[in-house]
């Protein structure tokens, strides 16, 4: 008998490993949070073994609508958590060099602008935009998943499009990111005004995370050229003292790691167009830069000890 339950959870664990990247991927663009994504995957497979299995007739299915519902349900009770979050709030960045879509069908609604702006929508319009435009879910699926008509599935894809529409920009060339990037940090080292203005698009905006944690960066939102570079620049000598710099891939686009003494202290992602850098997002919020430290410092550690991960899915719950 236990050689049969043993087979049987075997076979539960091989079905869950092939979605999990497909669930954490829905989780972390619904939540922004990796942490929390994470404990909705851990949360989906709990359920997932418990569940009497041999009455489920698409598991993909069962799967993915259990870690869209959960998810729901944290973002319902992140809203009024983040209520007495002090200063702006960002997400959580994770490193996508490995998964540029990070188990997705596309890279839509990964980029920290995006998810900053996916904010603004219902916790149901964030899962049925997601759903559609980064999984290619079909509207039928989405509807039975989130609990809604088809009809209604089309209205909320549609509403969160034109949202998320009305905040595009154009794109630029890499290697004209690249060299803005550049300017933008010998300027903002320099504290110079003039040559940040110069960077900047008309309707800049800074915003930087660190739940009232990080000392010299402002606590609220700053936009419009002339102030971000003032702002910018009252900071420029305490702010980057002792700082190093390296460009890094998080969320699908280019940015900075900015490191002290070996440390890990933040990263800046970045909005850029044909106008000039329209956002600064600067997460320096310690517990939201940890899970990107320690994924980069296994991703550094002796090959040698890659036999010694984790296997997924765990055959228990996360504490």
């Amino acid at each position: 008998m236990t050689g049969d339950v043993d087979t049987t959870l075997d076979d539960a664990a091989e079905v869950f490993a092939t979605a999990r990247k497909r669930l954490f991927g829905i989780a972390y663009r619904m939540l922004g949070s990796a942490a929390e994504a994470e404990d909705v995957v851990q949360e989906t497979w709990v359920r997932w073994q418990t569940t009497d299995r041999s009455v489920v007739l698409n598991p993909q299915a069962f799967l993915t609508t259990a870690a869209t519902r959960l998810a729901i349900n944290v973002l319902q009770s992140a809203r009024s958590r983040r209520e007495t979050y002090i200063g702006p709030w960002l997400p959580e960045p994770v490193d996508t060099s490995d998964d540029p879509t990070l188990g997705a069908e596309r890279a839509e609604a990964l980029d920290v602008a995006v998810l900053v702006l996916l904010e603004k929508l219902t916790p149901t319009e964030r899962a049925a935009y997601v759903l559609r435009e980064a999984f290619d879910y079909g509207y039928p699926e989405i509807a039975q998943i989130v609990g809604v008509s088809p009809t209604a599935t089309r209205q909320l894809v549609s509403r969160a499009r034109k949202h998320l529409a009305s905040e595009r920009r154009n794109e630029v060339s890499t290697t004209a990111r690249q060299d803005l990037l550049a300017a933008f940090l010998a300027a903002a080292r320099a504290g110079d005004v003039a040559r940040l203005e110069r960077l900047f698009a008309e309707d800049v905006v800074t915003r930087a995370d660190s739940n009232g944690r990080a000392k010299h960066v402002a606590r609220v939102v700053v936009q419009g050229r002339n102030k971000v570079a003032r702002v910018l620049s009252s900071f420029a000598e305490t702010f980057w003292a002792g700082i190093t710099t390296r460009p890094v891939e998080v969320n699908g686009a280019e940015g900075f790691a900015m490191e002290r003494d070996g440390e890990l202290v933040g990263v800046l992602s970045v909005v850029v167009s044909d106008q000039g850098l329209h956002e600064l997002m600067w997460q320096m919020n310690p517990e939201k830069t940890e899970p990107l430290r320690r994924a980069w410092a296994n991703q550094a550690a002796p090959e040698a000890g890659a036999g010694e991960a984790t296997p997924e899915p765990p055959a228990t719950a996360r504490s």
